[in-house]
């Protein structure tokens, strides 16, 4: 049961980095996104094109966030030796990733509530650097916990690997908002976001693979882990389905051309 438990807490996290990853790869890159758009000669002005960039990754924020809930659920309920350890131990790095967080979801929230450009260009600046926060802040945590949780978790080695995480988050949604705008009759954009998908993944899968073993050490009780599986495993296949409606609903654009008039949820 153990096993079982590590390879669905496993699972979630790499599910988290590779959804999540492109709406949070969106948000760092949204300045350079729109300035391409402008540059390529797409009508609209560079408002628009954020507007655009942002209804682009609205209808899969809030089902990819739930990946991040689940985490969190079997971090407390799988491993409650480990969860107040490595909250304590990354006390600062949980509180920015929060603060990034909260900040990006608000970006997402309140640029559309007035229509004075201040106000839109203000909330966009908060997604963009929050999303940067909460790239960086993943890779510092992920490199703190490989490390055994040091003092000083944002030195040169944590800040390093939030370098590579963010640069794999970028590339990733960069690749999402060529799929989900190019429609989905252009060639290549499919393939080339699994692949992105996957070098988000790699970042947590690598970390995850090194602190196996004492994930495993540090399990609840058998009896605690059967009492789990009855109550959470059953709602896992709902959850995955959810998932796929929202791919398939929210696809590409059939026609380029309409990916100009994506539904706003934000």
């Amino acid at each position: 049961m153990e096993i079982i438990w590590l390879a669905v807490f496993a699972a979630l996290l790499i599910g988290y980095f590779a959804l999540e990853g492109f709406d949070i790869g969106v948000g760092m890159l949204l300045p350079v996104l729109s300035r391409a758009s402008e540059r390529a000669g797409e009508p609209g002005t560079p408002q628009a094109h954020r507007d655009r960039l942002v209804a682009a990754v609205a209808p899969f924020v809030l089902a990819n966030e739930v990946w991040l809930v689940a985490v969190a659920g079997a971090l407390i309920g799988v491993y409650p030796s480990l969860e107040g350890e490595v909250l304590h131990g990354l006390y600062p790095v949980v509180v920015a990733l929060l603060v990034s967080w909260v900040m990006r979801d608000a970006g997402l929230w309140f640029r559309r509530r007035l229509d004075g450009a201040r106000w839109r260009a203000f909330w966009d600046a908060a997604l963009c650097a929050a999303s940067w926060g909460l790239a960086l802040t993943w890779g510092v945590a992920l490199a703190s916990v490989v490390r055994g949780l040091p003092a000083n978790p944002f030195d040169a080695l944590g800040l390093l690997y939030g370098a590579v995480v963010a640069a794999a988050l970028a590339v990733h949604g960069r690749a999402f908002a060529a799929w989900r705008l190019s429609g989905a009759d252009e060639p290549g954009t499919g393939r080339r976001l699994a692949l992105t998908a996957a070098l988000a993944a790699l970042p947590v899968a690598v970390p995850l693979a090194v602190v196996a073993p004492t994930l495993l050490d540090h399990s609840a009780s058998p009896a605690a882990l059967n009492v789990l599986s009855i109550m959470a495993l059953p709602v896992l296949p709902i959850v995955l389905a959810a998932q796929v409606w929202v791919w398939r609903t929210f696809g590409p654009a059939r026609d380029p051309k309409t990916a100009a008039r994506l539904p706003s949820f934000f």
